[in-house]
Formats: C-alpha cells, sequence, structure tokens
C-alpha cells in the first residue's frame, strides 16, 4: 500500500482515538472517586513544585549540553551518521541533568528531616 493513501486516514483516526481515551479515562476516574464517596470536583489542587521546575529546567540545561557537545562532535567527525550522535548526546545530557536534579532533592529532603527532627526533639514533653 502507498504511503500517502495511509496517512490521511491513520492520522485523524488516531487523533480520534487520542481524545475518546482521554474523555473515556477521566470520566472512569470520576466513577471511581464517585464510588469511594469522594467529591470529583474537589480534586486537591497542587500547590507551587520548585522541585518539578529543577527537574525541567535541569533536563533542558543537560539536553541542550548534549545538543552542543554533539555538534562540535559532527563537525569533528564528519563520516559517522550524525544523527546518532545528536540523539544520543541529547539522552545522555538530559539524563544527567535528571540524575543532578535528584541527588539535590533528595539533598534538600535529608536537611529538611534533620531540621524537623531538631525542633521536635527539642520541644521539652509536658505532664
Amino acid at each position: 500500500m502507498d504511503a500517502d493513501l495511509l496517512i490521511p486516514i491513520l492520522v485523524p483516526l488516531g487523533f480520534f482515538a487520542l481524545i475518546f481515551g482521554i474523555v473515556y479515562l477521566q470520566k472512569r476516574e470520576n466513577l471511581a472517586m464517585i464510588e469511594k464517596g469522594m467529591n470529583p470536583k474537589n480534586r486537591q489542587q497542587a500547590g507551587p513544585e520548585p522541585f518539578k521546575t529543577l527537574k525541567w529546567g535541569l533536563l533542558m540545561v543537560g539536553s541542550g549540553i548534549g545538543l552542543f557537545i554533539a555538534y562540535f562532535l559532527d563537525l569533528l567527525i564528519r563520516d559517522t551518521d550524525p544523527q546518532a550522535i545528536y540523539f544520543g548526546l541529547i539522552a545522555i545530557g538530559g539524563g544527567i541533568g535528571l540524575i543532578i536534579s535528584y541527588k539535590m532533592e533528595m539533598k534538600e529532603l535529608r536537611s529538611t528531616r534533620k531540621q524537623e527532627y531538631a525542633v521536635s526533639s527539642s520541644v521539652p514533653a509536658e505532664l
């Protein structure tokens, strides 16, 4: 079969399936919340998430550094497939960014726990 014939058929079908899946799963989630006695309209609103922003920022910086290194490697080594270098180094840079984010979050979590423990142990118990 010709690809020019399949694309106009499969793209709208895929888009319809995506929208249908999102609506279906949302309705299922609402019904499950109702069965458990919860109100679906009162979903907990997420507050600011600084670690999420940090994670995405480091992911983008790592991907950018990987892309930058891949560009220079492409200039130096012309006899290999440059697409593989670009994709590989973008993934490596993004992964390094996520690892750095994890380390920073764990460090902050440990210091927060130590502070909470120090505060709770310094409070005298009343009779």
